[in-house]
């Protein structure tokens, strides 16, 4: 399988890329980024660009692959509605039509959060903003489509969030990161990862997936881990 990663020097990017690079059954992890990183991995490769969503120039570096994983996330707060949409909406339902136009049997990973607003009518800008996204990410003819919407993700393996508030709060909670494993509304980062590519590898159907439903997943990947191994 040949993925493509949307977002991969954020949180959730970096989990999915660790995941991905550790799965047997990925083969290509190709991330298109605005600036070049320091990953390296044989089985890893990245485009920069400075417009992530115009594919026009590298359609023939893009072709041929299973999943993309859209990872990239902003926070409203202390945008303008205008940017944010921008960020989150255009720029995102840009990147997705070309892709499937190129990849047919592609399925599409998308990261959005619990309270996403599918109605698009509430009162929450980013909620809003989301819930239009992953309505119109649906719509696209992929041969799979997943909306997922975790709650808390619990960082683990070194994995560390842009959002220096998100930092600061993961920092306080860490000494209590065994007990809230075992809450349904927790997730970690590797668990996380892993719903990622296993969705990638075997879904054929598009949803929304909430909190709950992804930590059950989860569990149940790791379960057949343990009873494999």
């Amino acid at each position: 399988m040949k993925v493509i990663i949307y977002g991969v020097t954020g949180m959730i990017g970096q989990l999915a890329l660790r995941e991905s690079l550790r799965d047997p059954e990925v083969e290509h992890v190709l991330a298109i980024v605005r600036k070049p990183t320091t990953n390296q991995h044989e089985k890893y490769q990245e485009i920069v660009l400075p417009d992530i969503s115009d594919l026009s120039q590298i359609q023939d570096k893009v072709t041929g692959y299973d999943a993309c994983f859209y990872l990239i996330g902003v926070r409203s707060a202390g945008m303008s509605e205008a940017d944010y949409i921008h960020i989150t909406y255009e720029l995102t339902i840009k990147a997705a039509s070309q892709l499937v136009k190129l990849n047919p049997d592609m399925k599409m990973i998308y990261i959005t959060g619990m309270g996403v607003d599918s109605t698009e009518q509430g009162p929450e800008l980013w909620a809003r903003v989301e819930g239009k996204t992953e309505n119109a990410l649906l719509r696209l003819p992929f041969n799979g489509a997943y909306m997922l919407r975790p709650l808390v993700i619990l960082p683990m393996h070194g994995v560390r969030s842009k959002t220096a508030l998100y930092r600061i709060l993961s920092n306080v909670l860490k000494p209590l990161h065994p007990l809230l494993k075992r809450m349904k509304w927790a997730i970690t980062s590797e668990q996380l990862g892993q719903v990622i590519v296993h969705l990638a590898k075997t879904g054929t159907t598009k949803e929304v997936v909430e909190n709950e439903k992804l930590k059950e997943m989860a569990l149940s990947i790791q379960k057949k881990d343990v009873l494999e191994n």
